[in-house]
This record gives C-alpha cells, sequence and structure tokens, in this order.
C-alpha cells in the first residue's frame, strides 16, 4: 500500500500516517515472522542432515560387524566341520587317544574339500602308525588270562610242566 494511493481516496494526513503506522508494524511482524521460520527452517535441516550422517555412521558400523560376525561364524563352521570329519576318520584308522593323535598331525596340511573329503591326513597317519603304533588299535584285544582262567598253581615246577604241556 503507498500514501499516493492513500491521497486519491481523499483521506486527510493524520488517517494516512496511522494506516501507514499500522501497515509499516504488519510487514515488519511478517518480515519478523519470516526471519524466525527461515531460522527455524536451517535449524531443521541441519539437524536432519546431521541425523542422516550419524544413521549412516551407524549403518555403516552395523554393516561392518555383521561382515565380521559372519566371516567369524563362517570360520568356525569350517572349523567344526574338519574337527567332525577328522574325529571321524581318527576312529576309522582305530585311533587309541584321538587328542593324542592331533599333537602328532601337521593339522596345515590337511583339508577338508567341498565333497567334505580330508586330504593330507592319510600320509600322516601312516607315518605315525609306522613310528608310534602303540596308538593304535591292532586287531582284536586280549584279555590277560593267567593259567587259562584255572586256579594258579603255587608249585613253580608243576606251572613249568603245564607250561611245557601247553595247558
Amino acid at each position: 500500500m503507498k500514501r499516493d494511493q492513500l491521497k486519491e481516496l481523499g483521506l486527510e494526513e493524520s488517517v494516512i500516517n496511522q494506516i501507514m503506522d499500522l501497515n509499516g508494524a504488519d510487514i515488519e511482524k511478517a518480515k519478523s515472522s519470516s526471519a524466525e521460520m527461515q531460522e527455524e527452517n536451517e535449524a531443521l535441516k541441519a539437524q536432519n542432515a546431521k541425523d542422516n550422517e550419524e544413521l549412516s555412521n551407524s549403518y555403516k558400523e552395523l554393516q561392518a560387524k555383521y561382515e565380521k560376525d559372519t566371516a567369524d561364524l563362517s570360520t568356525k563352521l569350517s572349523q567344526t566341520r574338519l574337527n567332525s570329519a577328522l574325529d571321524g576318520e581318527l576312529s576309522k584308522a582305530g585311533v587309541r587317544n584321538t587328542k593324542a593323535i592331533k599333537g602328532l598331525l601337521d593339522m596345515n596340511e590337511i583339508k577338508l574339500d567341498k565333497e567334505g573329503n580330508l586330504t593330507g591326513l592319510d600320509s600322516q597317519i601312516k607315518s605315525i602308525k609306522q613310528s608310534d603304533s602303540y596308538l593304535f588299535n591292532e586287531g582284536q584285544k586280549q584279555d590277560y588270562q593267567p593259567s587259562n582262567g584255572k586256579p594258579a598253581e603255587t608249585d613253580p615246577v608243576q606251572q613249568m610242566v603245564n607250561v611245557f604241556k601247553g595247558e
């Protein structure tokens, strides 16, 4: 609104001044309100950008943790499969104590292929059987039975006679 427009309407100067003062106050109020809204808008944009950055960083951290945990679990699963297959093969080979044998094996040479078969174990078992055969069950275990289950004789001469007779 302009003063000239109000003069054309035939208003007095004092009325025009009052109208212009009211109009000016309204304009200042609108400008102030607009500036406040603009500041609030900028603050919200900054907050939104900060929140997005935090969410993005959280996502990246969680993704890295997921990938690490997945890799760790895959490694543990592979190790469990290897140990299970190894225990089975050692049992088939007649090993008396699997823990003792595992200490003698070169575990870097033993691998599990895609079909679940162990590689690098057979040659090591053969080598250990030759050097430490006592670690393996060799056939049927026989219990020691003195005098073939008969009461032992106390006479040493009679015992020698029975031995020669095959009793």
